[in-house]
């Protein structure tokens, strides 16, 4: 795509650290680091802190983890604009001085009463410019009651603004729908239109590669350009990110921040294939991608217009691919942190690693998240399982058929002396047919005896994994419920 390589690629991250990142905050970095990767161009990271009111504890740190559990290095940065607040005033001071921009006396309350004005006549709420062309004399009496204005930008009252979007291509606003918005508040601060723009001049940003709620934000930033002599970056505005109901993402549809979704043992992998397919695509079918090949195939032609579709379910499942790609080794090490987090405190610690990896081989096919290992894998675990009776009849046996299939497996075991899968299934699957019981149903009963549930890994592989005592001891355990159970 020609007119993206002009000059050297250099794009920006620029998080404002006002909450904690979510995943639509990273799907932007994301692409912005893969435009970079891709060009062989700089990844550069900014904090936009000017809004101090509205500063989270805590959120840089947030942020900063997040770019680097996804590894998406940064080759620049961080830059903190709250560190370069005498580049924004000597900026809007020199608007100020060539007649771009003017002095707001306005106060806040006239600004509400103002807005909520324009709202009742159903009008959109903008600046009515008031202050734009004060006498000098209205100037020096505002000045002696002591109120500090802020700056405004002098935006023109006629004609349009137009820019090249690389996603949406032309796009034109009309110059009287923009107000006369404000560069400097009273404080000092700037605000975001104008530290943005400095920073992105002086940092050399190449492509500003953003969400597509700063769309309508993007003519007031080219007016500013041009009222300062610099040549603007060239803009691609990235789709909205929708629930399934097609209604704006929030946490019901189960998205939240990224820290969450590591402490619910999502890959970091996992996680950047879903995230480059939230409006970018390498075809239609494709579906899971390394990061070497995101890379080597990401170009903004692909990105789409159309609002992406945010689907958990989607998520789940590929991490779950992710999981099982996973060496087991790799899956141990993956899953023993949640392990020793969520299992009871009555399991001993520290976990025995060769055991875990028994238990893990059994329970890797059906792990989606890290999160699920330890209520997948508990019974392994625990000394004494906790179940409902009924679990045993679920097969449609009574208690004392139950029972006595439990007793002639228990004394068939006791007899086994290579306790493996191979040697249970010799000894136990003939055992079916003798006690005139279907095998899918002498089978399930054994499962629930020996784990308390219904759906578990395969029945000779666990209690291979399990152990002949503690396969026994559950058996007891069976026999001691379904004697006291009655109907």
């Amino acid at each position: 795509m020609q007119p993206e390589l002009k000059s050297p690629v250099r794009v920006r991250f620029a998080p404002s650290p006002t909450g904690y990142p979510h995943l639509g905050n990273i799907r932007t970095a994301l692409f912005n680091w893969l435009f970079a990767r891709h060009y062989g161009g700089k990844f550069i990271l900014r904090i936009e802190d000017t809004d101090v009111a509205r500063k989270v504890e805590g959120a840089v740190e947030a942020i900063l983890d997040s770019l680097q559990w996804l590894g998406l290095d940064w080759d620049e940065g961080p830059y903190f604009q709250s560190q370069r607040l005498p580049i924004y005033r000597e900026t809007g001071h020199k608007l100020l001085e060539e007649g771009h921009a003017y002095l707001c006396y306005c106060s806040p309350e006239r600004l509400e009463a103002m807005r909520q004005e324009q709202i009742k006549r159903k009008q959109p709420p903008k600046y009515d410019r008031r202050c734009r062309d004060l006498a000098q004399q209205e100037k020096t009496r505002l000045q002696a009651t002591g109120i500090t204005p802020v700056i405004r930008f002098t935006t023109p009252l006629e004609g349009e603004t137009t820019f090249h979007d690389l996603i949406r291509g032309p796009v034109t606003f009309k110059n009287d729908t923009l107000d006369d918005f404000v560069l400097l508040k009273s404080d000092g601060y700037p605000t975001y239109h104008l530290a943005s723009v400095v920073d992105d001049h002086m940092m050399a940003i190449s492509h500003v590669l953003r969400a597509d709620e700063w769309l309508s934000s993007t003519p007031r930033h080219v007016l500013l350009y041009q009222a300062l002599n610099w040549q603007p970056p060239q803009f691609a505005h990235l789709p909205m990110i929708l629930g399934p109901d097609r209604a704006k993402l929030s946490k019901r549809h189960g998205a939240t921040t990224v820290t969450e979704y590591q402490k619910q043992g999502y890959l970091p992998e996992a996680v950047v294939n879903f995230l480059a397919l939230l409006g970018w695509s390498l075809d239609d079918r494709t579906e899971l991608l390394s990061r070497e090949e995101l890379i080597k195939h990401f170009s903004l032609e692909r990105v789409g217009k159309t609002p992406a579709i945010f689907n958990k379910d989607k998520l789940e499942w590929m991490n779950g691919v992710y999981l099982r790609k996973l060496s087991l080794g790799e899956f141990v090490q993956q899953a023993l942190p949640f392990l020793d987090r969520e299992l009871p405190k009555s399991v001993e610690r520290p976990l025995d690693k060769t055991y875990v990896s028994q238990v893990l081989s059994l329970i890797q096919e059906r792990a989606k998240t890290l999160v699920e290992v330890p209520q997948l894998a508990s019974f392994f675990f625990l000394d004494e399982l906790q179940y409902d009776t009924g679990l045993l009849l679920s097969g449609k046996l009574d208690a004392k058929s139950a029972a006595n299939a439990i007793t002639i497996a228990s004394q068939k075991l006791e007899e086994v002396m290579t306790w493996d899968a191979t040697a249970l299934e010799s000894a136990l699957r003939p055992l079916a047919a003798e006690l005139n019981l279907d095998t899918g149903k002498f089978f399930g009963l054994l499962r629930v005896a020996i784990t308390g549930r219904t759906a578990a890994p395969p029945l000779f592989q666990t209690m291979a994994v399990l152990g002949k005592e503690r396969c026994l001891k559950r058996f007891n355990a069976a026999l001691q419920l379904l004697s006291t159970y009655s109907n």
